[in-house]
Order: structure tokens, then C-alpha cells, then sequence
């Protein structure tokens, strides 16, 4: 069903602030909700329905415990990760801006990050290389194993570059756990090859696969190799739980830094040429039956562009539906 942006930002808004956030929460909630939903990212507005992102209870100050002049250490005292996540990047911004790199590290929240793309994309917007890893509860199973370990552990690099930044935003597994709940929620079956059951067999059920493991992006041990690497850097390099050990459904970790371009030559330069790489892989000869080369994230931000320029989005019924409900709570 086609609605306006308009339309979906309210409905966004209103959705988040119906589970008790703050304003100001609101805002940095619905901002990464809505970069995800407009590039088509399932990291969207299907977080809102189903069990949702109600306050924890439990939530505490927001607390720095450990920092340097390039560092932070910063625990979440259980808030949600996005608002969490957003203040490690404003201190990740600072930092860098006055020594030329910044880094921190996020622990004790519960909830997803979201489409971390999106503060990949925030960074290289202010002319800095950003990078970003999450975890979270086991979902992921090793090459050759059946048996969840790992989160869906996303990776994220943003890049300053004229016209547009470049950004990766990747997930290691083959699909994200909220892709198996859109698949759930509009009644469709996700591919044969992302996901096991609990039986450890191929399954096309987004239920089966929710009991059971899903496997790595590329079904290889590269894919597992780079899971594991983000397991680590956002597991136990932050404080967060890993592989199990620990609270692994309360205490997720992230971890974000930043180089300014500029503490190794020319930062304007260094733009320059990274728009020069984008135009020459852009020009390459193509394969007989393929029309453009895309570069990361490129097909997101052209989805949005024509999305803005037409004032409609198409939103799956059944979501949609279920979204005006938790908006109308409020």
C-alpha cells in the first residue's frame, strides 16, 4: 500500500513515542528508523510492531566510565541502542575533530542498533571515515555448523566523497533477524539457502529459522571469519556479551570510530580522489546483462531520492497496518 512520507513519519513518530520515549529520543529513534525504511533496509519500521521497543524499566543514566582524549567507553545503563549508539558518535566526532581520530565503545543495551549505515552515513557527511560494528543475541551459526554463536553482527564504513559518501552497511549473515520477521509478518518464505532449523536443515520458514540458526552472508567461512571479528571487537573489546557468555539479550556492544582524513595529507584531496575511484568503477565495461554499477549504498540513496521526489512510499499491508495501531496509542 502506497502512503506519503508525511504520512509515514507521523505514523513513525507517534509509534515510537507511544513505547514512552523522550522527545529528543523520539527524534533519534524515527531518524534511523526512517534511513532504513526509505532504502528499503528490513532494519525499518517493523521494529515497531510485534513486541516492539518499550522502555526498559531498568534504564539508567546514560554513563561514560571510561575515556581519553580519542576514547570512550560508554555504558548504556540499558537505554536503547540507537539513542545509545548516537551520543558514542557525537563523542566519536568531537574527538576526532580535535586529535584526528576518535573511538568508542558501547555496552548494556538491549535493543538493536538499527540500520547502522546510518551513522556511518552521518560521519562521512562531517568529511570523516567512519566505522561501525554491532552484535547481538545468537542468531548466527559458524561455516559448517548449525548452532547459533554469533549476532547477525553488522558492519558499516562510511567515506567522504563528492558528490555523495560512499557507505557499506552489511550485515555478516545471510539475512537480518528482522528480515525473518517481515518475511513472517507478510506471510512469505524467505530463500532456501540463509537459514536452518532447529533440526539443523535447510528451511524456507521465517519461523523455522527463527528457532533455528541463520547462516553467514556469503554460506563460507569468509563470511564467518568476519562475523567473528565483529563478535570480538563488539563483544569483549567493549565490555558487551559474546557468544553466549554473559547476558547476551541485555548487554549488546558497538563500536564506532572515526579518521579524520586530514592527519595524513590532504583532507580535500583525499575527497577529491575517492569521487575520481567512484567515476572509474562507475565506467567499467559491464557484463552483457547488466544496465549500471553500483557503487555501496548507491541503490539506497537513489530509492530515496525518488521516494522524496514523489512523496509516496510503499509499505507492505499487513505492516502497515499493525504500525497505525502502535501509532494510535498515543
Amino acid at each position: 500500500m502506497k502512503i506519503s512520507i508525511s504520512e509515514l513519519e507521523d505514523l513513525t513518530a507517534r509509534a515510537v513515542q507511544s513505547y514512552g520515549y523522550t522527545d529528543e529520543e523520539v527524534r533519534v529513534i524515527s531518524d534511523v528508523l526512517l534511513y532504513a525504511q526509505l532504502r528499503g533496509n528490513n532494519q525499518g519500521v517493523v521494529k515497531l510492531i510485534g513486541k516492539g521497543i518499550p522502555v526498559d524499566p531498568g534504564a539508567g543514566a546514560i554513563a561514560v566510565e571510561l575515556e581519553t582524549p580519542i576514547s570512550a567507553r560508554i555504558n548504556g545503563n540499558r537505554n536503547h541502542a540507537m539513542v545509545v549508539v548516537h551520543k558514542a558518535m557525537d563523542m566519536v566526532v568531537d574527538k576526532a575533530r580535535k586529535s584526528g581520530f576518535g573511538i568508542a565503545g558501547t555496552f548494556n543495551t538491549n535493543t538493536s542498533s538499527g540500520a547502522i549505515g546510518y551513522f556511518a552515513s552521518e560521519l562521512a557527511k562531517q568529511g570523516l571515515i567512519g566505522f561501525l560494528f554491532g552484535r547481538s543475541p545468537e542468531r548466527v551459526a559458524m561455516h559448517g555448523s548449525c548452532e547459533p554463536v554469533f549476532g547477525t553482527n553488522p558492519v558499516a564504513v562510511g567515506i567522504p566523497a563528492e558528490p555523495d559518501p560512499v557507505v557499506l552497511d552489511m550485515s555478516t549473515a545471510a539475512i537480518s533477524f528482522y528480515g525473518l520477521v517481515e518475511a513472517e509478518t507478510a506471510g512469505r518464505a524467505i530463500p532456501d539457502d540463509v537459514a536452518f532449523s532447529a533440526e539443523g536443515r535447510s528451511t524456507t520458514s521465517p519461523q523455522d529459522a527463527i528457532k533455528g540458526a541463520i547462516r553467514s552472508f556469503d554460506r563460507s567461512h569468509k563470511g564467518s571469519g568476519l562475523a567473528l571479528v565483529g563478535e570480538i571487537l563488539a563483544g569483549p573489546l567493549v565490555g558487551a556479551a559474546f557468544c553466549g557468555i554473559g547476558d547476551s539479550k541485555g548487554n549488546w556492544g558497538h563500536l564506532i570510530f572515526a579518521i579524520d582524513p586530514g592527519i595524513l595529507g590532504d583532507r580535500d584531496e583525499f575527497i577529491r580522489s575517492v569521487g575520481e575511484i567512484c567515476r572509474k568503477v562507475k565506467a567499467t565495461n559491464k557484463l552483457p546483462d547488466v544496465t549500471e554499477i553500483y557503487l555501496p549504498g548507491e541503490r539506497g540513496s537513489l530509492l530515496v531520492k525518488e521516494r522524496m521526489t514523489c512523496g509516496e512510499i510503499e509499505v507492505e499491508d499487513n505492516l502497515l497496518v499493525e504500525l497505525r495501531k502502535v501509532a494510535g496509542r498515543v
